[in-house]
């Protein structure tokens, strides 16, 4: 049986994490034991990224013929140097893919490519935050998704750019040999957790730590690494020296959530984790101090789990 064949597809000008992260989920898989044909395409002789690096042994479009089981990957570039003059080069080859029913991504602003290519017209998409804006604006046919990691419409996938385009090639792998090897996959890329195209653009991790007031960074770290015990807000107030009141208001005020809203997603978000993972209910029950055998419940049946409980 042949390898799965993934063709990247680079601009001039690529940003460097869009592509390769991308490029090692595929990559580890073929080290985890389902490997992938990887090739590399470009309108342009000599590609380089929007940092500076230059390629080589990227292959000119018409060396590759598309397949209907080929995914093609085409990777965000930056959009003030896009060299719009060999439109008639590249946008032909990628209505192909689309028409001959390859899988066909585009990761970040790569989303514009396909916009100008006609291919995203009537269809959801998204691409990242920075852009969506401009993307509806320019394209008033597309119908662009706030906050969404990807989104799929039919065979076509449009990410919200850098680390999401490993979320979406990790979603592809599963599609393709299932959730335990796509799992074994993010591990040994050493990734916290796979996100699915439902999920907001930011982490529960993430979303709410942009700030810099270091006393409720301290809170979301102990709870982070605590979520096995009984967290109580006096505890947790006394750590920084603090009162309940004050600590529930500043916590509300620096992160917009509260402080038992965020407790209980980090605990949901771990489960998760940890169900798709294929662990016992019971084991996750500990782990993540969750004793409500309904919530878990829930859990199991949105990651997809079909264990009972131990």
């Amino acid at each position: 049986m042949e390898n799965k064949r993934v063709i990247f597809f680079l601009f001039d000008h690529v940003h460097l994490m869009d592509l390769a992260g991308a490029v090692t989920v595929f990559y580890e898989a073929g080290c985890c034991g389902h490997p992938y044909e990887l090739r590399y395409v470009s309108p342009y002789t000599s590609p380089g990224t929007s940092s500076g690096l230059g390629f080589t042994r990227v292959e000119p479009l018409d060396a590759v013929s598309i397949q209907s089981d080929d995914i093609v990957i085409v990777a965000g570039m930056d959009l003030s140097k896009w060299d719009r003059t060999n439109d008639a080069v590249w946008m032909p080859w990628l209505q192909h893919a689309v028409m001959v029913g390859a899988t066909v991504c585009s990761i970040c602003t790569a989303a514009f490519a396909l916009a100008v290519a006609g291919l995203l017209d009537g269809l959801s998409c998204t691409t990242h935050w920075g852009y969506t804006g401009a993307l509806r604006q320019h394209f008033p046919k597309l119908q662009v998704m706030e906050n969404r990691l990807f989104v799929k419409s039919d065979n076509i996938y449009t990410s919200a750019g850098i680390s999401t385009g490993i979320d979406l090639a990790l979603f592809l792998v599963e599609e393709h040999y299932g959730p335990t090897f796509a799992y074994t996959v993010a591990k040994d890329m050493v990734m916290y957790i796979r996100r699915d195209g439902t999920a907001t653009q930011h982490s529960i991790h993430l979303q709410h730590r942009q700030h810099i007031n270091h006393q409720i960074h301290e809170i979301q770290d102990y709870i982070t690494h605590h979520l096995h015990t009984k967290l109580t807000i006096t505890e947790l107030a006394a750590m920084v020296h603090m009162s309940p009141r004050n600590l529930t208001r500043l916590f509300k005020l620096t992160t917009g959530i509260t402080i038992g809203d965020y407790i209980r997603n980090l605990r949901e978000e771990k489960a998760t984790q940890l169900l798709n993972e294929g662990q016992k209910l019971s084991w996750v029950a500990k782990t993540c101090g969750i004793g409500s055998t309904r919530q878990l419940g829930q859990l199991a049946k949105k990651a997809g789990a079909t264990r009972k409980m131990a």
